[in-house]
Formats: C-alpha cells, sequence, structure tokens
C-alpha cells in the first residue's frame, strides 16, 4: 500500500501537470475569434464529448502504441478534457482584449502575453480544472485494470479494488464452506479506504479560496 501510494502521487502529479499544460496550449488558441478554422475544431473536439470508439478499440490502439504495463499508458490516453478545455477557453475569452493589445504593443510574445498576463489573471480557473483533473486521476482505476498488469504499476485505488473483490470472493468461500479462509476485518477494509482518500483531501484546504472562485467564474460566463 505505501509504495502504491507514492506511485499514485507521483502518477497522479505527473498527469495533473501534463493536463493542464495540454489543456491551457489548446485553449488559449481556441479562445481567439480570429483563429481560422476555429469552428472546424470546436466542432471536432465537441463530438467526442458524445461519441467515442469503445473500450475494445480503445484497449487495441493502446496495445498497439506499446503502452500497455506503462505508466504512458494511464495519461496520455485522458491527457486532456474536452469538458475543461471548453471551461478555459470560455474564462479566456471573458479577459479583456485591450491587456493583450497593451502586450503587444510593448513587444510582448503570444507566448509571453500568455505566460505574464493569461495565466496570473486565470489562477481561479486553472487551481480549479488542477484539482479536477488530480481527483479524477486519483479515483481511476478502471483503465489500470484494462491496461496494467505489472503489480509494481498498481495504483493505490486498482489495490484497494482488488482488496475488495478478493475479500468478496473470500466471504463467499466461507460461506459456502469451502475449505479455511481468512476474510478480512471491517477495520482494515475502513483503514485502507481512509487511507487512500486522505491525501486528495488534504489538497482541498490549500485551494478552497482558488476553488470556490474558480466554480463561481464558470457559472456566470458564458
Amino acid at each position: 500500500m505505501i509504495r502504491s501510494l507514492i506511485y499514485t502521487i507521483w502518477l497522479t502529479v505527473l498527469s495533473t501537470v501534463l493536463s493542464m499544460a495540454m489543456t491551457i496550449a489548446a485553449a488559449y488558441p481556441l479562445a481567439k475569434s480570429n483563429l481560422k478554422g476555429r469552428k472546424w475544431f470546436m466542432l471536432v473536439i465537441v463530438v467526442t464529448m458524445f461519441f467515442s470508439g469503445g473500450i475494445i478499440p480503445e484497449y487495441i490502439l493502446i496495445k498497439n502504441l506499446h503502452l500497455l504495463d506503462s505508466t504512458w499508458g494511464l495519461i496520455l490516453p485522458g491527457l486532456i478534457s474536452p469538458f475543461y478545455m471548453i471551461i478555459l477557453i470560455t474564462f479566456f475569452r471573458g479577459i479583456p482584449e485591450s491587456l493583450e493589445e497593451a502586450a503587444g504593443i510593448d513587444g510582448s510574445s503570444h507566448f509571453g502575453t500568455l505566460m505574464r498576463i493569461i495565466l496570473p489573471l486565470s489562477l481561479p480557473v486553472m487551481a480549479t480544472l488542477s484539482l479536477f483533473y488530480a481527483v479524477g486521476r486519483w479515483n481511476g482505476f478502471q483503465d489500470a485494470l484494462m491496461y496494467i498488469t505489472k503489480p509494481e504499476l498498481y495504483p493505490l485505488q486498482l489495490k484497494l479494488y482488488q482488496m475488495i473483490q478478493q475479500n468478496q470472493i473470500t466471504e463467499l468461500m466461507q460461506n459456502e464452506g469451502i475449505g479455511a479462509v481468512q476474510v478480512l476485518p471491517e477495520s482494515l477494509k475502513a483503514a485502507s479506504v481512509i487511507f487512500s482518500t486522505l491525501p486528495i483531501l488534504l489538497v482541498y484546504p490549500w485551494l478552497q479560496r482558488y476553488f470556490i472562485s474558480g466554480v463561481m467564474v464558470g457559472a456566470v460566463k458564458g
């Protein structure tokens, strides 16, 4: 459990950083009304929110990309969430264009404007989306269940899932009188649940002010 905890923390941090970097890189240009082909790009992105290839094609794709039993197999398939990207696009479009025009007059590049002006003004929504990405990766186990077979690459939630499943099997065997099996006590299962949820709960107090502000901003801008 300790090994899985450390690995899951590292996996969550890496996944969140990369997801936010890619989401910002995609949302910033798509927030520009003068971007050629912007409507078609948005249409392609929105379609992925309603339709997917399915579990089997996704597994075949991950296998052909040689991402099975790999940390990247847990990161790359869900690197960008279209829903979160649309939220960030909406926020970027709410920032006055005069700020970017003034920065351009001063000789700032698009990248410089993004780093020095846009991102500092976007801390609330960035903190909110980072928290959403982190919680989603921390609680994820289905992709690991399909793509990972090496025990050293099991995230914490998959360990907890296996523990509960194994306990249900042993309880069934005990009820059927099949051999002498040992059932995990309820206290151990409860402690494992708390062990897996406590780290992510500790993040909330640090991001609470940004989280509340980001949610309110997303509610009033459209």
